[in-house]
């Protein structure tokens, strides 16, 4: 393990922290009380940043939730609410201006919405915020570097938690143990990756893992401090147009499906690749693949649904953010030295009604 000093310690050690704080994760939903969750209430799922990315990576689990990032709440809220329903933030520090700023607003225009909250930062204003009922994580996954990470991966295992418990119970310990024999292994595949010079990025998924696609993008935005474009799409969706981003140095990391009948179309989009040279393809693949591409890593809940994988198969994406990272030369835990962007965001003036 890397020592304190070293650059990237602080992300690389929250990253390797994950299968341990998933199964204390676990038992903190068990005690927590969900009547209020069933199956017919409305629910807006919400978060800024990495936690919006979070909320859709739950909603696609959730037939009655829809994400919404606070950063969209604030501004246009119509039609998002009916006469009830529930709204359910979510946040690694929770001092976000627009996480209590959401929550404020909505108690004041939808005053029958009832509030709840899963939060890493147990002094954060969120967690504390009158009329809030919260979901206190352990203090551990309040990621210190500036990404976050455990962050990420807990705050979305505790919100597909409230709906699919039983499952994700009876298979996270064999995930968890999977994940941390890997992990050593998945970090050497990551450095290597990464020591190859790219121009630019592209993250693909189907549907239900759109939300780890979209983290894993902000992942590797972030810690290259925008050194390396990336573009977001689903294998259907890159053909009608956004193709024309790709060249032959651009890194194309690829969520796949567990589901044979999706990962059909996902592999004649990775043909359509090779046979056009375009990009280093690396698939995070459930089964072996017959398609040739550049690197296959091992899927770490291949017998989950995809709508429950996320938790578990951004962990390499993590990783190699941060090689890539460490290969431009910066720090992971602090990409943004000059201030450009925050661990906590800044900037934010309120507008009152």
């Amino acid at each position: 393990m890397d020592t304190i000093d070293t650059a990237g310690s602080v992300t690389r050690s929250e990253i390797f922290q994950q299968p341990v704080l998933w199964e204390n994760t676990l038992a903190r939903v068990r005690e927590f009380d969900l009547s209020e969750f069933d199956q017919e209430t409305p629910v807006v799922i919400t978060g800024a940043g990495t936690s919006a990315h979070a909320a859709t990576a739950i909603a696609a689990a959730w037939p009655s939730a829809r994400a919404i990032a606070t950063t969209d709440l604030l501004t246009d809220h119509e039609d998002c609410f009916g006469i009830s329903g529930i709204l359910l933030s979510l946040a690694r520090s929770g001092d976000s201006p627009e996480s209590v700023g959401v929550v404020k607003r909505i108690q004041k225009l939808y005053p029958a919405i009832r509030h709840f909250a899963i939060t890493c930062n147990a002094e954060g204003r969120l967690a504390n915020y009158p009329g809030v009922k919260g979901l206190q994580l352990d203090e551990r996954t309040n990621d210190r570097s500036l990404v976050m990470t455990s962050s990420f991966s807990n705050l979305v295992l505790a919100g597909l938690a409230f709906k699919h418990f039983s499952e994700l119970e009876q298979a996270l310990p064999r995930i968890a143990v999977d994940v941390g024999n890997s992990l050593a292994g998945l970090d050497e595949k990551a450095r290597a990756i990464a020591a190859r010079p790219f121009s630019r990025s592209v993250i693909l998924a189907s549907n239900s893992l759109l939300g780890a696609a979209r983290e894993a993008s902000l992942k590797i935005l972030e810690m290259t401090a925008g050194q390396i474009p990336v573009l977001t799409e689903t294998y259907l969706g890159l053909r009608h147009g956004p193709m024309s981003f790709l060249r032959e140095d651009t890194l194309v990391l690829c969520f796949l499906s567990s589901s044979p009948d999706i990962r059909r179309y996902e592999q004649d989009l990775l043909e359509e690749l090779r046979a056009k040279n375009l990009g280093e393809v690396v698939v995070i693949t459930p089964v072996e693949l017959g398609v040739s591409v550049t690197h296959q890593i091992r899927a770490m809940a291949p017998l989950l649904p995809d709508r429950l994988r996320t938790p578990f198969e951004i962990v390499f994406a993590q990783l190699l953010g941060l090689h890539l990272s460490l290969r431009a030369g910066l720090d992971p835990d602090n990409p943004s030295p000059e201030g450009v962007i925050n661990r906590v965001v800044q900037g934010v003036r309120l507008y009152e009604d």
